[in-house]
């Protein structure tokens, strides 16, 4: 069969078969060294809950099990994001919600923690920006209020 045979899966678009836009893949690297970053963060608080001296065991564990959970979110959306799936820009966008507020604690912080913060909002805006292109959007088959009914 040469490919002009070949059956194309009814889903395919063409924004699907054309290439990836640079702003979709830089959404997706955010979102998957967010994630990441979570699944480390968890990881050293629950070694240091279980292994270490914490003046609350309880809450060390139960933490760095929270991180490692809520880690999954910004990954799936960044598996998601590569596939150009529609469905991905809600949890990229709701992760980079969350990390606003963290990030202004973090800067309020008399700490280390203010360099952390500053990176932290700067990351997330930039992955919100984004995330909200219209390049990202039509990349993703996103269509505005008003044209969901719409043909592309």
């Amino acid at each position: 069969m040469s490919s002009e045979q070949t059956p194309t899966p009814a889903s395919a678009t063409a924004e699907e078969t054309g290439p990836r836009p640079g702003r979709l893949t830089a959404a997706a690297a955010i979102a998957a060294l967010e994630g990441l970053a979570l699944v480390v963060g968890g990881g050293w608080m629950l070694v240091e809950g279980l292994t270490g001296h914490p003046d609350d065991r309880t809450s060390a564990v139960t933490g760095g099990v929270t991180l490692i959970v809520l880690a999954l979110l910004p990954l799936l959306a960044a598996r998601g994001l590569i596939a150009r799936r529609g469905w991905s820009r809600g949890p990229a966008v709701i992760t980079q919600i969350m990390a606003l507020p963290v990030a202004y604690n973090m800067v309020r912080a008399d700490s280390l923690a203010v360099p952390a913060g500053i990176v932290l909002g700067v990351v997330a805006v930039t992955a919100l920006v984004l995330l909200v292109n219209p390049t990202t959007t039509q990349a993703l088959g996103i269509r505005g209020p008003g044209n969901a009914g719409k043909q592309p």
